[in-house]
């Protein structure tokens, strides 16, 4: 959701929002790279586990034949440096409106990917310096910009 809040702002001159004066870490993940998580796994379906239980229940299992996967980069981004590859690739400077961390928020996230790379040799391909320039030149040509 930042990409486009950015992109949109970024090209229409308005301010960007940046919490934490731009010092939070966020697991950015490109749209192709999920895709690939998510067809991974429907050539890998899930199992029950049989000695399930409910009275010593394994978080990771369940009895029934289903998992559930973090898909993503696995690598936190610090979000100026977000907005600096977003600016190269637009061609044109935010202009950031810092701000402080808001309540509950935290400083940096993360998808564990572990379960899934074992389970279906999953692991993301495209950096954000990539990837972005990617996203500006589809929402170019989809906005006509």
């Amino acid at each position: 959701m930042a990409l486009f809040i950015f992109t949109k702002a970024i090209l229409e001159g308005k301010p960007i929002e940046v919490f934490n004066e731009g010092k939070m870490k966020r697991d950015f993940t490109y749209v192709d790279d999920i895709v690939d998580g998510v067809i991974r796994t429907l050539d890998h379906p899930a199992t029950a586990n049989p000695s399930w239980s409910g009275e010593k229940p394994d978080p990771g299992t369940s009895s029934a034949p289903a998992r559930i996967y973090n898909i993503g980069n696995h690598q936190p981004v610090e979000l100026l440096h977000f907005i600096e590859i977003l600016e190269n690739a637009l061609g044109k400077k935010a202009e950031k409106k810092l701000m402080p961390m808001q309540p509950g928020d935290v400083p940096a996230t993360y998808a564990d990917i572990d379960d899934l790379t074992n389970d279906v040799g999953f692991k993301p391909t495209t950096p954000i310096e990539v990837g972005i320039p990617r996203f500006v030149k589809w929402y170019r040509e989809f906005y006509r910009i």
